[in-house]
């Protein structure tokens, strides 16, 4: 992983921690929410305040997680809302977390200054230890504090001057007075200056976690399911109308279609399918040279044209559909057949824009694993474990590639294959319909095609 720290690949943009003060905040929020400290004289966090140095030190990533299941964070100053989120388990987290600091950023800016906050994303289940508790987290509520509790005092003393203001005799209760004087030393004219940090409900009905080797979950959706990583019996009986794995591509493929969640490369608007198309018919070549022990040079697209010609009827089934697809988008040659049964038909594919976009397109991921730049941007733990099987020629000319072509110029790379961010207006939850439609064998990239 070395060669992904220098590039900047893994653990970029992180916080540096190195301040006497900020360390001293620090371990008070370690010490309040985990009953922990750092002997560290530096490191770094991440948006959750989640460091891996420490978490080294502790022998333990989940210090700010118990179980996976409620992450805690520790807020530092609010330049960690560009931070990346390390040790995800649950997709929303980031999210969430950089939504409540946002919607929050002047009173966090404030509270930081004087304290750390430390806060928690409660789902209201504590433990996952069954696949059907999944199903129970619905919604993610996000609370927080400063260690010392300014949040709650400024609440109380806004209480106690709406007690002195309503009742006749106020400014002779000397208790009263004594106790607003003692809370407002602490926490500043709360009329002029009000602290508030109220608690942040947030839905979360579709999601991925890490849990039980990888679960998909789509409940606001038409056609409700869930997708395991490992073998769908393994979820057991659990509350939703289908359950799959990602080695039935078939019934992935139909479900994706009825819920209108995929498109075409070729037809998604604003999309260069043909610059996307040779990227990945590229990704191909060079998983192909690597397995056969072939070097791949440079792998510059001269030399991986090269590597083509001396694979010839060895080249990969994904390589080949691809470049028939390639040869049809410029004009060349006739409209391929790829249906869900051939192993390129995921690469063909982009989520649909819209709330889910992000989700879907890292279950692409999973279902397209040799386009290695996608898996990097949509699915960072897949792409990390991924990388640490792969033989040290890949992994130099992967690291190369992200360095050179995505990480100077990151928000251009994810148009240019994703399209536009979500707007405002696609977040809306969509209509729910009722019943289902009659499942179809094979689906094809303009839809469902029946079989012959």
């Amino acid at each position: 992983m070395k060669r992904l720290i220098e590039k900047g690949l893994m653990f970029g943009n992180l916080i540096e921690v190195s301040s006497p003060a900020l360390i001293e905040r620090y371990n008070r929020a370690m010490k309040h929410l985990c009953g922990k400290e750092t002997k560290l004289p530096d490191f770094h966090i991440d948006l959750s305040g989640y460091s891996p140095e420490i978490g080294d030190e502790l022998e333990d990533d989940l210090y700010l997680n118990p179980h996976g299941a409620n992450r805690q964070f520790i807020l530092l100053t609010t330049a960690q809302k560009a931070a990346p989120l390390l040790n995800i388990q649950f997709s929303t987290s980031r999210g969430i977390l950089t939504q409540f600091i946002d919607r929050n950023e002047v009173q966090l800016f404030a509270l930081t200054a004087r304290d750390a906050v430390a806060g928690e994303l409660q789902n209201s289940v504590y433990a996952v230890d069954t696949p059907v508790k999944l199903f129970d987290i619905r919604q993610v509520t996000v609370e927080a504090d400063t260690i010392g509790g300014h949040v709650a005092d400024a609440a109380k003393l806004a209480s106690l001057i709406d007690r002195f203001r309503a009742e006749p005799d106020g400014w002779r209760d000397d208790v009263l007075i004594a106790e607003m004087i003692g809370l407002a030393k602490k926490t500043g004219d709360v009329t002029r200056v009000p602290i508030t940090l109220p608690a942040m409900t947030f839905e979360q009905p579709n999601f991925w976690t890490s849990h039980f080797g990888g679960v998909y979950i789509f409940r606001d959706v038409k056609f409700p399911g869930a997708i395991s990583t490992l073998d769908w019996k393994s979820l057991g009986s659990v509350p939703i109308g289908q359950v799959m794995d990602l080695s039935l591509r078939n019934q992935i493929a139909d479900w994706l279609d009825r819920n209108q969640l995929v498109e075409p490369i070729v037809q998604a608007r604003g999309a260069d399918a043909a610059a996307i198309l040779r990227q990945k018919m590229d990704f191909i070549l060079v998983e192909a040279a690597d397995t056969l022990n072939i070097e791949i040079g440079d792998a510059r697209r001269t030399e991986l044209r090269k590597i083509a010609y001396k694979l010839g009827s060895a080249l990969p089934e994904e390589f080949l559909a691809l470049a028939a697809l390639l040869r049809w988008v410029e004009g060349g040659g006739e409209w391929p057949k790829i249906t869900s049964e051939h192993p390129a038909y995921f690469y063909t594919l982009r989520a649909k824009p819209g709330k889910d976009r992000d989700l879907v397109n890292m279950l692409l991921a999973e279902l397209s694993p040799m386009d290695v730049r996608q898996m990097f941007i949509v699915h960072k733990d897949l792409f990390y474990a991924s990388y640490a099987k792969w033989s040290d020629r890949k992994k130099t000319y992967v690291a190369d590639f992200l360095a050179r072509e995505y990480q100077v110029d990151k928000e251009g790379a994810r148009k240019a294959l994703f399209g536009p961010e979500p707007g405002m207006d696609e977040l809306q939850r969509p209509q729910m319909a009722a019943g289902p439609k009659p499942v179809r064998d094979v689906v094809g990239p303009w839809g469902a095609v029946g079989r012959t």
